[in-house]
Formats: structure tokens, C-alpha cells, sequence
């Protein structure tokens, strides 16, 4: 998640340039091992051999990869010197896109073959931006990867200003560091968080940080420029970037009663909200701790927010956020996976289970793939579901699936693919239900309607229970004009909305949106790779669909003379 730097204390000034008075007054942090600002040099760092070359700049104590100087290559690959640091940290990347581009981060772990990547970005802007990415706890040594790529054209580049790497987790912070770990206020014209402490904005806050120490910082919002009922001001944290679980500890120091609104607030990747904390006193005597549970499966940020009544709302001030990867609380739920509802049928049912155990309507089979059929979504050889199979002849049945039960109040994203056979009318001849736990439908979430045959098609939606529910799949057979095949595959339930854009693996594609990175190799060879949607273009030969979803696939016009090169994925 990129952040603009802010600059509350100094609004004419950024922080990065606030000059010998801020370095001499505020605590330096503990930088680890690959930290460069490129002042004197590039840290350990090097351009990879195969791509284009970061070039430093002399005058701005930066480095950059501009497209005038790309030659022939697409980007350019800046690497760090091998690192061996165990504990969780956190990677702080100051850059700036001009023009077309993008910045990437990879994971190279050290003896693996893949390159892992962490974040990227194609926001372009006119001042520096800040990234923050998590590095997970690990026993092997690795190297990060900085990928640039600005698109060919004049005046597009990519340039770093510094990276800082920190132990600990990137939403923690003490609001030391010049560039605030990333946090950002958002701007409004009355009422926005400032850096509290020595230097700091004039203010009538009689507040030392949380260590008493007279040249600490804090981060406060004062209402004394309120001038509408309900002004808001917001402090964000930056993105994160792996699943975190845990205690969210911070201070907070509170001033009038009834005067202002304070909460903190999850944010996800869509704009949703999810209210975490609200305090129940109204005014503090001194600083405050306050400790919460947070479950992050998937990216998410923390949004401190005030809200006044008026200009005599008072004000409030938080410092020394923290997180810890054990519970605050030993009531609280364990973490859980989802993934015990996925199938793929290969082994049995899994947990699923027809409703009457000696039933037969949901079959599981597995077909020899030829020219006029495929074979299971998962393997083209494997196991899949087929409903109907005894009784296509038996109209006025229903077949019911039932998965495993899930906690409630989570988001769920259930993915499954399926496949019609036959020439029977199938519409709505498979529904999908949430139950509860008394095994009453809840809501109707999913239906088939008329569509392609013969190709596996993915479905995929979102739903939320406050109580333990499941998935339970309804196969309906009207009449014999009704009652086509239906087959099942591949089921897989994660926690999150399915909008989110998910991890993926190094190297994974399914070629919906481009071609991930992967190049063609135009010299060495005298054919190329197609990407294309539906049949491939000779008869009789190739997939009838992707296996995707059904509709789009990536081939290519000479199956046998063709190679195709990964490059820094």
C-alpha cells in the first residue's frame, strides 16, 4: 500500500528534508542489515545481470532506472546483498514513478529457484511515496528485489530514495522516524493528526511521549480549528501485506468528556469498515494502554479516528503502537481454516457428505479425457462429482451435499468449478444454500443457468453468517427434459471478500489480465505463443476453454518448437 508523505508539523516542508534539527532531536530507529538511503553508495546492492541498470544519482542521493537508458531491455532488477535475519521485520521502500511504470518487491530465498513477489505498484506522482512490506519470520538467508519497469517513451523512470528495513511488524510504530512508519493523516481543511513533542507544532497539549521523554514524539488531533459538527480526522496505517493474527497494543491519552468521538477501525482492500475498539471512559489522566485482538487474513488497515462536536472538543493523542503475534486475550477464538472445506475429490469426500448416507446423487467419478470429453478439473485425470448419473431417468428428486460447518461472523470466498454433460434444460439444476446450525437454509446464494458444455466454468462468491453455517449443494432433477449431468470440482473456501486480489505463487498466471511477466524467447526459436479466449484455432486439437474459468486460454501455434522463458517473476 503506497502512502503520500504528509508533512503535519511543517505543512510547507516534507519531512525528509526537515534538515539537522529533526535528525539531532528525534530518536533514531534501529535499522537492520540492507538498509541503504544511496548517499554514499549502493549498500551491497547490484543491478542483475540480463536486465537494464539502476544508475545512481549524484546530485539527489538517489538511484533510478530510466527507459532512455533500458536499451533493449524491458527493466531493470536491483539486488540486495544476502541477508540472514530471522525475526520478523519490516521493509520501508521510499520511491516515486514518473511517467509509465511499475515497482516491484520479490523474496529470493536462498537455494530457491522462484523469485517471491511481496508488493507492487504503478502509481505515479509528483513526490516521493512510502511502501511498507512485511518480511515473515525465516530460517533461510534471502535477498530482496527491486524490479523496475518504466515503459519505454520519454520521461518515464523509476527511482528509489532510501529502504529501511526495522524489526518488528510494519503497522507498529513510536513515531520517531521522519516518515512516520508509513502512517498517514487524511486531509481535512479544519481538523488533522500532527506530530506531538519538541519541535512540533505549537499547541496548548501538555504532553510529554509516553516514555517522558521531553524530546519524544506522539501523534494528537486537536479540535480547536473544528468548525462543523462531526469533522473527522483519520490516521491510517500502511496496508499489510501478510496474514497477521494477534494483539494490537497502543497508548492513547484523551482529553473532555463527551467532546469528541474516538474508535479504530480494520479497513480492507475494498473500503470496508470494521469497528475493532471504542473506549468506555471519556477522559484519561495520563497515557492509557489499550490492548486488542485483530485477525488479518488478508490485507487490511488500521484507521484511527476522531470526530468532534465542536471547536471545544478537546483533543486526543496515540503513541507506541505495537502488535504481538499471540492473543491478548486467552477467551479469544483460535484462528481456524477455512481450508477444511476444500476438495478436490481426488481422496474421497473429504468433509463433505450427501444427506442420506446410502444415497447416490452425487457420484464420485472419473472419466478417461478425449476429444468429445475432459476429464476432472484438478489433474485432467482425477476425481471429480457427478450429480444425476443414476438417476437422469428418476424426474422429481433433490440431491443435497452438505459441507463442514464454519465459524460465524467471518467473511468467507467460496470458488468452485463445474461442468455440464448431456443435452437436458439445466437451469437451476444446481443451487447453492447456506445452512445453519439447525440444518435450515438460510439463504439462497448461487444458481446455475444455461451455459457452456463440456468446458469447466468457475463460480465463485462471497457470504457472511453471524451464526456456524455451511455450504450445501442442491442438485435438482424437474423431469427427464430437465435433469442434465452436472459435475463438481475443485471446492475451496478462504476467509476474505473474493474481489480481493489474493497471493500468488512465484511464477503463477492464469493469463486473464496479460502475461505476468513471463517473455517469449524471439531470437531462439521461430515460433510463438498465443494468447487467446475459447477453442484453439486448428480443429481437433487443444482445449475447448481455459482452465480458468472456461473461456479464456493462452496456447500457441506450434505446440511442439515452442519455448517460452520466465523472467523475474
Amino acid at each position: 500500500m503506497t502512502r503520500l508523505y504528509l508533512a503535519p508539523v511543517l505543512p510547507l516542508l516534507p519531512l525528509l528534508l526537515c534538515g539537522a534539527l529533526c535528525g539531532a532531536l528525534r530518536a533514531q530507529p534501529l535499522l537492520l542489515p540492507g538498509t541503504c538511503s544511496f548517499e554514499l553508495g549502493t549498500c551491497g546492492y547490484a543491478s542483475e545481470h540480463g536486465y537494464g541498470s539502476w544508475r545512481m544519482n549524484d546530485e539527489g542521493h538517489l538511484i533510478t532506472v530510466d527507459s532512455a537508458f533500458l536499451d533493449q531491455h524491458q527493466k531493470a532488477v536491483l539486488t540486495s546483498p544476502v541477508l540472514d535475519q530471522p525475526d520478523w521485520s519490516c521493509v520501508r521502500l521510499v520511491y516515486q514513478i514518473t511517467g509509465l511504470g511499475s515497482l516491484k518487491l520479490h523474496l529470493r530465498p536462498d537455494s530457491d529457484n522462484f523469485d517471491y513477489l511481496l508488493w507492487t505498484s504503478n502509481q505515479t506522482s509528483d513526490s516521493w511515496l512510502i511502501a511498507s512490506v512485511d518480511l515473515p519470520n525465516t530460517t533461510n538467508p534471502y535477498q530482496i528485489l527491486l524490479d523496475g519497469q518504466p515503459e519505454h517513451g520519454p520521461g518515464n523512470s523509476v527511482a528509489v530514495f532510501e529502504i529501511h528495513i526495522v524489526p518488528g511488524y510494519c503497522v507498529e510504530c513510536n513515531f520517531e522516524e521522519h516518515h512516520l512508519c508509513g502512517y498517514s493523516n487524511t486531509w481535512n481543511p479544519n481538523v488533522n493528526w500532527y506530530v506531538g513533542g519538541t519541535v512540533a507544532r505549537e499547541s496548548d497539549l501538555p504532553l510529554n511521549d509516553t516514555t517522558e521523554d521531553q524530546r519524544g514524539h506522539y501523534m494528537y488531533v486537536d479540535s480547536v480549528y473544528a468548525k462543523h459538527f462531526q469533522e473527522v480526522a483519520k490516521l491510517t496505517s500502511p496496508m499489510t501485506t501478510v496474514a497477521m493474527d494477534g494483539c494490537l497494543s497502543f497508548y492513547y491519552y484523551r482529553d473532555q468528556e463527551r467532546g469528541n468521538i474516538f474508535s479504530v477501525f480494520t479497513r480492507d482492500q475494498l473500503g470496508h469498515y470494521e469497528e475493532i475498539w471504542r473506549p468506555v471512559v471519556y477522559t484519561t489522566a495520563g497515557w492509557t494502554i489499550v490492548s486488542v485482538d485483530i485477525k488479518a487474513p488478508h490485507p487490511l488497515e488500521l484507521v484511527f479516528e476522531v470526530a468532534f462536536n465542536s471547536a471545544r472538543g478537546g483533543y486526543v493523542a496515540i503513541d507506541d503502537i505495537s502488535f504481538s503475534p499471540e492473543f491478548c486475550h486467552t477467551d479469544t477464538e483460535p484462528t481456524f481454516d477455512p481450508a477444511i472445506a476444500n476438495c478436490d475429490f481426488e481422496n474421497g469426500f473429504c468433509l463433505y457428505h450427501q444427506e442420506r448416507a446410502a444415497s447416490k446423487e452425487w457420484s464420485r467419478v472419473s472419466v478417461k479425457p478425449n476429444m468429445h470429453r475432459i476429464g476432472d478439473h484438478s489433474t485432467g485425470s482425477g476425481h471429480f462429482l457427478l450429480a444425476n448419473t443414476r438417476f437422469s431417468s428418476k424426474p422429481g428428486y433433490v440431491g443435497r451435499l452438505h459441507g463442514p460447518f464454519l465459524p460465524g461472523n467471518h467473511k468467507y470466498c467460496l470458488r468452485f468449478y463445474y461442468l455440464l454433460y448431456g443435452f437436458g434444460k439445466v437451469d437451476g439444476g444446481l443451487v447453492l444454500y447456506i445452512y445453519d446450525e439447525n440444518n435450515v437454509a438460510q439463504e439462497r446464494v448461487w444458481s446455475l443457468t444455461e451455459t457452456t458444455r463440456g468446458v469447466w466454468m468457475k463460480a465463485e462468491f462471497t457470504y457472511m453468517k453471524p451464526m456456524s453455517s455451511k455450504v450445501v449443494f442442491v442438485s435438482i432433477c424437474r423431469n427427464f427434459w430437465e435433469c442434465g449431468l452436472i459435475a463438481v470440482d475443485d471446492i475451496t473456501i478462504s476467509v476474505g471478500d473474493c474481489q480481493m486480489t489474493s497471493g500468488s505463487l512465484p511464477g503463477q498466471c492464469d493469463f486473464e489480465t496479460g502475461i505476468c511477466g513471463y517473455t517469449q524467447d524471439k531470437a531462439g526459436d521461430k515460433a510463438d505463443w498465443l494468447r487467446v479466449r475459447g477453442y484453439t484455432p486448428t480443429s481437433y486439437t487443444g482445449p475447448r476453454g481455459d482452465h480458468t474459468n472456461g473461456v479464456t486460454s493462452c496456447t500457441s501455434r506450434h505446440l511442439s518448437c515452442v519455448q517460452v522463458t520466465k523472467l523475474g517473476c
